[in-house]
């Protein structure tokens, strides 16, 4: 069974809010570019629906007319303009889990530690994670330290926007091929 013929595959993008000051312009794009790629691919993005590489992403998949998902910490008011479905958990960061555990893969952009967090429970959940290497923050912690070797086979290292969103896919059509 290939996904398109049951249901749209969820995408999270995951990375930092818009409060680090470390997030540079390059990640922004490269998240808005992921966002349009999964909306054109018919994807539904899901990811943690504020500001950041959150809205970024969600900001592309709108501007390809694509769903995007919110799984927001404490309220509605939270959530970046660009989200069609905000869902409030009240569970703050421990929303990280939702965010994970609803996604068929997880794309990793820059980020601190709620990044890591959604990282390591994708390892735990054995999903697969595609981390965008030059994006900054813990990707690319993961990427050049000592993790390296222990991040798992499903564990992707990539280079573009659109690499990721590939990858991505290609992952999903594994993962529905068995079933």
């Amino acid at each position: 069974m290939n996904f398109s013929d049951s249901m749209n595959p969820l995408i999270a993008v995951c990375g930092s809010d818009g409060d680090d000051s470390r997030l540079s312009d390059y990640a922004v794009q490269v998240a808005e570019d992921v966002g349009v790629n999964i909306a054109r691919n018919h994807g539904i993005l899901i990811c943690g629906g504020r500001g950041g590489i959150m809205e970024a992403a969600c900001r592309g998949a709108k501007k390809e007319n694509g769903i995007t998902v919110g799984i927001l910490p404490n309220s509605k008011e939270e959530a970046n303009e660009f989200v069609d479905i905000p869902l409030v958990t009240g569970l703050g960061h421990r929303r990280n889990f939702l965010v994970v555990n609803s996604a068929d893969v997880i794309i990793a952009i820059s980020g601190r530690w709620g990044t890591l967090n959604e990282i390591s429970f994708a390892i735990i959940f054995d999903k697969p994670v595609i981390l965008i290497k030059g994006t900054g923050g813990m990707v690319d912690r993961l990427i050049t330290d000592v993790f390296h070797d222990v991040l798992g086979s499903k564990c992707f290292i990539v280079d573009s926007a659109k690499e990721a969103v590939d990858k991505a896919f290609e992952e999903v059509n594994k993962k529905y091929e068995r079933i």
